[in-house]
């Protein structure tokens, strides 16, 4: 019998506001606050739209390291399709890692344990689309451009839904130098990787894929499903002192053999944009809980189904309906209660220029886009593209932006070197520059990386934090592969940056953060898996001393993701509570040598997890559904969702004007907003516009291309 249903997050998704202490003034439909096109406009409130493609080494690994932001997308409606670059065979046992069970278990099948695990994660997706794990699915073989195949599963009541299994021979070693495997192959140890073809599949002529042949596959599929976004694993997660992977090699070569195709389809002259986001997998064993506990729970139950729990056969399988070695421990290790971004976690990536432009940035196709609006009354325009950052190379999720003092914008991000032989693949911080205010980007330039040895290995850096002196003078900080805190300074504002220097801490999560307070102090702060380190430089100092610290903090845990807001004489900082998801803040005030904190007060909201995006009024997150929610901070804290997931982190940015603008990239490789007008306007009270598109659509053609864009150009209109 199949099990009972879990409720569904369609109604959730569907609810348009939710408050915890009263309702918002957003409404939906009329907007009587000043838009972008013009004062009474109507807007069409954003939904989720594009289409979301997840890669992973193995089957599970979607389970364990991307729901629920995967059983969101699925519920959405929008096209979901996940690919499976290995068969997850394993030692070909469908019983837990026991010597004393590995006799009852039988002889190794590693065809037939496959197969099963197939059977596990058809079950899964059946149950996150239909409420049924029985659902059927139809099966097929499709030729793939490496000369291979694929099998290819169709969810039969959810046609969107698809499932790809590529079926290349895992590593069966987490570490261990197998030439055998995804990491052999990339490295060049093997000349081509074999197929591990399930007992089930429609798949029959075995196949092997050069390094080549692997990438043209992958990219191929790419280009059968056209995803808007990309999701998959961390291709530089670290390692540790003994010099092994902080994370499964298949999850690590898996996720480089990604950007590889991603690099190579961007080159495609017909398709859609397209986001690229990647999770952590393994190093969450160690991290705070990310989820609430309704989130962790339905999440548990999807892994319960694929790990076959009760152990019935309801499908049939001479393999087995499920992963028996899963069904040992289900919430692996505590994998069931989080979700973590290793990219693309920043809320610095909205800025104003000079004159009320605003500029939002964002990677699209392995490059940095911009959308600018000239004015308060003007339309967006974009996406428009900066020069790419080289051949070989792509700009890895994220960006942050910082306006300099005489009005131009600098963006910064870090690039990823695929190179073409193993050596060459790295990492390292880029930024460009506006030749004049409001004008063209200069070409990228590098800092380089603080991390100066077994850079194909370590390249851990995480995204960059920048602070601007009065003078102009960067100062770029970074987390390296050590996890401590690292900086470069400009020795004058526009020239070349120094060395990068050491600045101390141990056991950094996430990216650091910086705002400089009403006074000039500049403050830098940063998560460790307990609490917050903060580093300081005076107002009275020179504005080239570096920061000193770190000090403790006394905050108390958070999930790793923080956002700083100058606050009159301090900074505030926001953060998510573990195990809840709900947002702290503290204010950093005056005190010496370090900055004295308030207590922790709670925003409320709706659960969530990943950055908080904050400026003027206006706070905006990730809600316990998964949508974009925002409230404003000077009266109850009211939180709206709306009905769109969106990918990374959201941004805000408060103009002159008074007006707060908030942004999001959604999972259709949009820029979407919402703004907050000023407390006082001629009516009295306050009214604000649902999240929308900053670009409207096209009007749709009649072969439906109505959204249809050039690779590496500006949307066709």
């Amino acid at each position: 019998m199949p099990l009972p249903s879990r409720p569904r997050l369609a109604a959730l998704l569907a609810a348009i506001t939710v408050g915890v202490a009263g309702t918002t003034a957003w409404a939906y439909g009329h907007v009587t606050g000043r838009q972008a096109d013009g004062p009474e406009a109507f807007v069409t409130p954003s939904v989720t739209q594009g289409s979301a493609l997840q890669v992973v080494a193995h089957p599970d690994d979607d389970l364990f390291f991307m729901n629920p932001d995967l059983s969101r997308s699925i519920s959405t409606g929008i096209k979901v399709t996940t690919v499976y670059l290995t068969s997850g065979e394993s030692d070909g046992r469908n019983e837990a890692h026991s010597p004393h069970l590995q006799d009852a278990a039988g002889p190794a099948d590693r065809a037939a344990y496959a197969e099963a695990r197939q059977n596990g994660i058809r079950a899964a997706y059946a149950e996150m689309a239909t409420g049924e794990r029985t659902s059927a699915w139809r099966r097929r073989s499709i030729p793939t451009a490496g000369g291979g195949s694929a099998e290819v599963d169709v969810l039969v009541a959810r046609p969107e839904v698809n499932l790809v299994w590529m079926q290349l021979r895992e590593a069966r070693s987490i570490s261990g130098d197998n030439p055998d495997s995804l990491r052999g192959l990339w490295d060049g140890k093997v000349p081509a990787l074999g197929a591990q073809l399930t007992s089930g599949t429609p798949v029959k002529p075995w196949f092997s894929y050069t390094k080549d042949q692997a990438v043209a596959a992958i990219a191929d599929v790419f280009a059968r499903y056209e995803p808007t976004t990309i999701r998959t694993q961390d291709p530089t997660p670290g390692r540790t002192a003994a010099g092994t992977f902080l994370d499964h090699q298949d999850h690590v070569y898996g996720a480089r053999f990604v950007q590889a195709a991603a690099e190579r389809y961007a080159k495609s002259a017909d398709r859609p944009h397209f986001s690229l986001q990647n999770y952590v997998s393994y190093p969450n064993s160690s991290l705070p809980p990310t989820l609430d506990p309704q989130a962790a729970e339905e999440k548990l139950g999807y892994l319960k189904t694929y790990a076959w729990m009760d152990h019935q056969d309801w499908c049939g399988s001479p393999a087995g309906c499920g992963d028996r070695k899963t069904a040992t421990r289900p919430t692996g290790a505590g994998w069931s209660q989080t979700i973590r971004y290793s990219r693309g976690d920043g809320t610095s990536w909205l800025t104003e220029g000079p004159t009320g432009r605003l500029w939002a940035f964002a990677v699209l196709d392995g490059r940095m886009a911009y959308w600018s609006r000239t004015g308060a009354q003007a339309p967006w325009q974009g996406p428009r593209f900066l020069p790419g950052t080289g051949p070989g190379t792509v700009v890895d999720a994220g960006a942050k932006a910082v306006r300099l003092p005489d009005g131009r914008i600098a963006v910064f991000a870090t690039r990823t070197t695929l190179g073409t032989t193993p050596q060459d693949y790295g990492r390292d911080v880029v930024y460009a520059v506006q030749a004049a205010a409001g004008g063209t980007f200069g070409p990228w330039r590098s800092l380089g990386t603080p991390d100066t040895a077994d850079i194909s290995g370590t390249s851990a850096i995480g995204g960059p934090a920048v602070a601007v002196d009065p003078a102009g003078r960067m100062t770029v900080y970074v987390r390296d592969s050590a996890r401590t805190l690292r900086a470069r300074t400009q020795e004058a504002a526009g020239g070349s940056f120094g060395a990068w220097e050491e600045l101390g801490g141990a056991g950094l999560q996430g990216d650091p953060v910086t705002a400089t307070d009403g006074s000039g102090r500049r403050h830098v702060y940063a998560a460790t898996t307990g609490s917050v380190l903060a580093w300081v430089r005076p107002a009275a100092g020179d504005p080239g001393d570096p920061v000193e610290g770190p000090f403790a903090t006394g905050l108390p845990q958070t999930t790793g993701v923080l956002t700083a807001s100058p606050e009159g004489a301090g900074v505030r900082l926001f953060f998510r509570r573990p195990g809840t998801g709900n947002i702290g803040t503290s204010l950093a005030g005056p005190g010496e040598p370090a900055p004295e904190f308030s207590p922790v007060a709670e925003e409320g909201g709706l659960g969530g997890y990943g950055a908080v995006g904050v400026a003027g009024h206006l706070l905006v997150g990730r809600a316990d559904s998964g949508t974009a929610g925002a409230a404003v901070t000077d009266g109850p804290r009211s939180w709206q969702q709306s009905q769109m997931l969106y990918t990374g982190a959201p941004a805000a940015v408060a103009e002159a004007s008074g007006t707060t603008v908030a942004a999001v990239l959604g999972l259709d490789a949009e820029l979407h907003l919402v703004s907050e007008p000023p407390p006082a306007e001629q009516h009295g009270g306050r009214t604000s516009s649902p999240w929308h598109r900053a670009v409207p659509p096209r009007p749709q053609a009649q072969d439906g291309s109505a959204d249809r864009t050039v690779a590496g150009g500006p949307p066709l209109r």
